[in-house]
């Protein structure tokens, strides 16, 4: 899965403040601003004894993963891998499921914005995929330490897996019969966004088995919008449905 070691101050901060994996030491560059939080971070690996080291920039960017760290970064155990029974296991499982990411600050966008938006799992392929790197950790501002995430052996299988547990697979794409705003996502049911690789989009074992191909609106001159800022969009219109039917009247 990834993750062991996270970069920049909201996503080391973060992993801190979540106390749910153990951290091995933080590195931090000698000199750095008085920022509060850097202060969080010091009083917080102090409370926790966790080791934390002041460095020269120049050991720093030695051990360093990414260009954005901000000058702290954290080694930690792995994130948990979860099943993908595991994220079924939940009350009204509302998932994403992503079909082949590569590029990592997308995932890490979308990751953060799968947690802003109360999604209770993630699903990814083990293989030919991007899984949480330093980048993605950095881009995802510390979600990454709030949604649980799945790897599978093939995505067309889990979604197959996933319709016999009664949850709704919704598949974004371009050309999708139906508008997203018409479907009904209200109500306890359990739904899965499926969404597909940068470019490619969803693969054609996934377009033909999942429940509904469905497109996010377009008005503008532009025919697509990239997959964080899709997976965006569709999210809190789940949101915004779920929210609705559960207001009073």
């Amino acid at each position: 899965m990834g993750g062991d070691q996270v970069e920049g101050r909201q996503a080391v901060r973060e992993l801190l403040l979540a106390r749910r994996r153990p951290v091995k030491e933080i590195l931090m560059v000698d000199g750095l601003d008085d920022a509060p939080i850097l202060a969080d971070i010091r009083e917080l690996a102090s409370d926790m004894k966790v080791p934390l080291k002041t460095v020269t920039r120049k050991r720093f960017e030695a051990d360093a993963l990414t260009m954005s760290h901000q000058g702290v970064l954290a080694k930690a155990k792995p994130l948990e891998e979860k099943t993908l029974d595991g994220l079924l296991d939940v009350p009204t499982p509302f998932l994403l499921v992503l079909d082949g990411l590569t590029d990592p600050q997308n995932l890490g966008a979308i990751i953060r914005t799968a947690e802003c938006a109360g999604v209770t799992g993630i699903v990814l392929p083990r293989h030919r995929a991007v899984h949480v790197t330093a980048t993605v950790a950095k881009t995802a501002a510390g979600a990454v330490e709030h949604v649980p995430m799945a790897l599978v052996g093939g995505v067309p299988t889990a979604i197959t897996n996933l319709i016999d547990a009664g949850v709704l697979t919704v598949g974004l794409d371009a050309d999708g019969d139906t508008p997203l705003f018409d479907l009904d996502l209200t109500g306890g049911r359990p739904v899965a966004l499926v969404l597909g690789a940068e470019g490619a989009g969803l693969s054609r074992l996934v377009r033909q088995r999942v429940d509904v191909l469905a497109r996010l609106p377009l008005m503008g001159e532009l025919n697509s919008l990239n997959v964080a800022m899709a997976s965006a969009a569709a999210c809190f219109e789940v949101v915004r449905q779920r929210t609705r039917s559960t207001e009073p009247g």
